[in-house]
């Protein structure tokens, strides 16, 4: 308390007591897999299907990252972190991945190469001009990027580092048809002299993903800040997807049971963090019987923080101009999030239309979705005149108790919620004043998300119990500096199964009965 010495008015702040806790983000989506360009490891913020593009290039055939990225935003996905994988080993042992001399041309002391994006739409060349900028020095050029003889782009800058405009830095950028990096040392770049250079063809998906990929390069490491162990420092995340470990399976870098270590990696690495959910995709061209098998006898995963979504999906794909079978996991991930904006974490996010699926690898019947759907294997039908839907929302858990995703990724956004809305306790003095504060603010929290729909029960008291009191904590464990907190919650469950009764009654017993 402050002292006062002398005569006055004086105006204090005093803190009200009520501390809310506030609602966690729950679509936030980490994507793992191979890009064209962009840099290797470190998890990257995305917002947008033109941001990746700038950062990590287009669709490149073979590879599923950015088709599924492109699903994710179609179906109402908003925030993103992209992991890219696939570096190949560098001679002093680092794994920033250079442009290859044949995918490249030299330009002066920079090299440029042709985006993957590109491949399809003609003949990529570049244009080196004095720029047209007033005032421009020696350092200054203009690089014009030309396709079928068109100009498409266009960049005025310096060649120098740290130059205000420097070339390098906006084609990295901005540009969605090549990529440009220097050639040589800082000290001996040098303004490329007047010249129009033809670009060899995109690479193929064969040299974005390499021959000796291993499952380290999807698990990563903690210390590194690489793979999925470079996600762990990022705790905003809820979704987990590795849509190109079918990539590697199809072009024959993986083998199933590498495909299988590294979905478990990614499961380990979703318990361990206990606040995330990996979605999982199933190999390809697998009939509903063949699914079962390996759903059962090879993967025989068990975890309730894992979700599998069959069949594949049929998409368009822009950069060929075709439709592909791709896996489902990047549009789940958007719907899950769009059903997160819509409804709440509580809705099951199933019976909504999948955007962007034309059709599927193969329709499933009922009868083969009676043999999926109990071992966790949610499926994804075609209904006449009702679109392409999710038909299934369970986990891949054997325990009942979490069987519906709508459930464990509730419990993840409360936990995540009281966690970070109760930050302020620690150190507080550990008494009975601050645990009937406790058991306002998270009474009141739950309070509204029961109002919301997300709890079972008619009034608030039915739903949930918090309990904080000197029972909770006796002696002993205040010694230690702990503070426990109870808390009860009865989670409303999706109706999975919806039975309709009919039965007949006549006119005869029922006017006996009146």
């Amino acid at each position: 308390m402050p002292t006062y010495l002398s005569p006055g008015v004086y105006v204090e702040e005093a803190p009200s007591g009520s501390r809310p806790i506030e609602g966690v983000g729950t679509a936030v989506t980490a994507f793992v897999g191979f890009a064209e360009k962009g840099p290797f490891h470190t998890p990257t913020l995305v917002t947008n299907w033109s941001q990746y593009v700038q950062l990590f290039g287009g669709m490149v055939e073979g590879t599923y990252l950015a088709n599924a990225v492109y699903g994710y935003f179609t179906n109402g996905g908003g925030i993103a972190y992209v992991v890219r994988v696939g570096a190949p080993s560098a001679p002093n042992g680092s794994s920033r991945r250079e442009i290859s001399n044949g995918d490249a041309a030299q330009v002066g002391t920079f090299r440029a190469a042709a985006l993957g994006s590109a491949a399809g739409n003609g003949e990529v060349s570049v244009e080196v001009v004095d720029s047209d900028a007033e005032g421009a020095g020696e350092d200054r050029f203009k690089l014009i990027v030309r396709q079928n003889g068109n100009e498409v782009e266009a960049f005025e800058g310096s060649f120098r580092r740290r130059a205000d405009r420097n070339v390098v830095a906006q084609v990295r950028e901005h540009s969605k048809v090549i990529t440009l990096e220097e050639a040589a040392p800082a000290n001996a770049l040098a303004r490329p002299a007047n010249q129009s250079v033809t670009l060899p063809a995109p690479a193929p998906a064969a040299d974005i993903v390499p021959a000796g990929l291993s499952v380290d390069e999807f698990a990563g490491d903690v210390d590194a800040r690489s793979g999925l162990g470079g996600l762990e420092a990022i705790d905003e995340i809820t979704m987990v997807v590795a849509p190109d470990l079918m990539g590697a399976y199809q072009q024959g870098a993986l083998g199933l049971e590498d495909v299988k270590a590294a979905q478990l990696a990614l499961i380990a690495h979703c318990e361990n963090m206990g606040d995330r959910m990996a979605i999982l995709d199933p190999p390809p061209d697998l009939t509903a019987q063949q699914v079962r098998a390996w759903r059962q006898e090879t993967a025989g995963y068990d975890s309730k923080f894992a979700t599998l979504y069959y069949p594949w999906v049929k998409v368009f794909d822009p950069a060929g101009g075709r439709t592909i079978m791709m896996p489902p996991s990047g549009h789940v991930a958007g719907l899950w999030s769009r059903t997160d904006t819509e409804r709440g974490v509580h809705k099951a996010p199933a019976n909504e239309v999948l955007r962007g699926v034309v059709d599927l690898q193969n329709n499933i019947t009922k009868g083969e979705q009676d043999l999926l759907n109990p071992i966790g294997v949610n499926c994804i039908r075609a209904f006449p005149g009702r679109g392409v839907r999710v038909w299934g929302a369970r986990t891949l858990s054997s325990d009942p108790a979490w069987r519906y995703i709508n459930v464990r990724r509730l419990f993840n956004y409360i936990e995540e919620s009281i966690l970070l809305g109760t930050q302020w306790i620690v150190f507080e003095p550990n008494d009975q004043r601050l645990w009937g504060t406790i058991r306002r603010n998270i009474t009141a929290f739950l309070t509204e998300e029961w109002r919301n729909g997300a709890l079972f029960g008619a009034t608030a008291a039915e739903s949930f119990y918090v309990k904080c009191d000197a029972e909770t904590n006796p002696p002993e464990v205040i010694d230690r500096g702990q503070v426990i907190c109870e808390i009860g919650l009865c989670p409303v469950k999706p109706a999975e199964f919806v039975v309709f009764r009919l039965s007949q009654f006549s006119d005869s017993t029922s006017l006996v009965n009146e």
